[in-house]
């Protein structure tokens, strides 16, 4: 063998060697991104530490989607729905959730839409979380079984809410399921969870998709009386409330104006997405909101919106 030869050997054997070493890379990185997500190291969003017995309420700009993050005093979290699982809406949730710090997650997903549950499968992924709460209604989208095995792998309680659930934290704020019914519910938007929150004396309803059709037959329960809704020692009451999630994101079929008249709510939040196809908030809606004297906060015009309670009282920034 010349010395030539010897030498384009030599050179063969390394280039054989380099691509070995680009394979084993590779299958090492891919390996690492399937045990751990790639969203576990992004950055945490830079956000204000919560204050000593605060509870604060976190509207996310997801997009044309819902997510609401409740963080109790005690430090533990509830996330009420994920956004639509977009890239950039998966981004800003892991981000925004790191940067909150909390002690441990509840997932809720209201309902079966994919704007409003998509999310929670990165959230899973990344996070876990202690419990979750599952629509009544299913959905038949390849989405929706990702999300539930996502739950399935978490392995965490699973649970469906429904009127007169609560959920309750040594602090004293509580959570009173007010819709949808036990059972005989076939509509996937009347059949999302309305959640009223109740903490030193600050009341609030994230109200998710019902249209106005729920909302009456809410209204015609509370007809008989205002305590319609309570549960055990938990107490609801929607008269004159302080903060309304508004429901279905301000579309012109929901916020009627005789439930808008009975909630009389203070403060109003609509999630929707900048230059949204369906046009949300609706022009009719947001002029029943302003009939009523709410203040109106939209994450399409104010980002993220963020509602400190304590001390009997709640303010408005945004984050």
């Amino acid at each position: 063998m010349t010395a030539r030869q010897a030498e384009r050997r030599r050179a063969a054997r390394m280039r054989g060697l380099r691509g070995l070493l680009v394979v084993l890379v590779a299958c090492a990185v891919g390996l690492f991104f399937l045990i751990v997500p790639f969203r576990a190291l992004l950055p945490a969003r830079a956000l204000p530490p919560r204050g000593e017995g605060e509870m604060r309420l976190h509207f996310l700009s997801v997009g044309q989607g819902d997510c609401t993050i409740v963080e109790f005093p005690d430090g533990d979290a509830l996330v009420v729905d994920g956004g639509d699982g977009s890239f950039a809406a998966n981004d800003a949730l892991v981000r925004y959730l790191k940067g909150l710090d909390v002690s441990s997650l509840t997932l809720i997903a209201t309902h079966a839409d994919a704007d409003h549950y998509a999310g929670l499968t990165e959230v899973l992924r990344v996070f876990g979380a202690e419990q979750v709460y599952l629509p009544v209604i299913a959905s038949s989208e390849s989405a929706y079984r990702r999300f539930l095995d996502a739950v399935e792998q978490e392995g965490c309680r699973v649970d469906t809410l429904v009127r007169y659930d609560v959920i309750a934290r040594p602090s004293g704020a509580y959570a009173v399921c007010i819709s949808p019914h036990a059972a005989g519910e076939t509509d996937e938007n009347e059949a999302s969870v309305a959640l009223f929150l109740y903490y030193e004396g600050v009341r609030i309803l994230l109200s998710s998709d019902m249209s106005a059709v729920r909302e009456r037959a809410l209204l015609a329960e509370l007809s008989l009386t205002d305590a319609i809704f309570d549960s055990g020692e938990y107490a609801v009451r929607l008269r004159d409330i302080d903060l309304l999630k508004v429901a279905h994101h301000g579309s012109a079929g929901a916020s009627c104006a005789e439930w808008l008249t009975y909630l009389s709510p203070a403060a109003a939040v609509i999630s929707c997405g900048a230059g949204n196809s369906y046009r949300h908030p609706s022009q009719d809606t947001l002029a029943r909101l302003a009939q009523v004297g709410a203040d109106v906060y939209r994450t399409d015009a104010c980002g993220n919106v963020l509602v400190t309670v304590s001390g009997g009282g709640m303010t408005v920034t945004f984050a």
